[in-house]
């Protein structure tokens, strides 16, 4: 069974603190980002080789948020535009700040569990997913 959640975030709220809090207090055990349109004052973003990270001033649109939602971890990866439309995009960090608005629609998955756990092929924790029985 999906259970669809939707809610709003406002000015000075971190964006990916906010939707772990919210995915904690819901008790969520698997779930998935569907959706997210706002704007952040700033972002701060991990580009693909793990070492770099670019800090953004804004106001920056943001155009895609997505990921898997895990009780103790959210892994999100984020596009967004400046003024100018250039689009910059990578792995949400912590710093993340919501200026006006941000719109988040989340689907939580009551049949299944995630958690993360090391994996020595990558070298980072990865997503262990369980079916539960109901």
């Amino acid at each position: 069974m999906i259970m669809p959640h939707a809610f709003r975030l406002t000015l000075g709220m971190d964006l990916k603190q906010s939707i772990l809090t919210y995915v904690k207090q819901k008790g969520m055990k698997a779930g998935s980002l569907l959706s997210c349109v706002g704007c952040l004052s700033h972002a701060s973003i991990r580009l693909a080789n793990e070492s770099k990270s670019l800090e953004l001033v804004g106001p920056l649109e943001i155009l895609t948020l997505t990921g898997t939602l895990t009780p103790e971890h959210v892994h999100l990866h984020i596009s967004v535009a400046d003024q100018s439309g250039r689009v910059y995009g990578g792995h949400l960090q912590d710093g993340s700040v919501v200026s006006h608005t941000a719109e988040v629609c989340l689907a939580e998955y009551a049949n299944l569990s995630f958690t993360r756990e090391p994996d020595t092929a990558t070298g980072f924790t990865e997503l262990v997913v369980e079916e539960l029985e109901h």
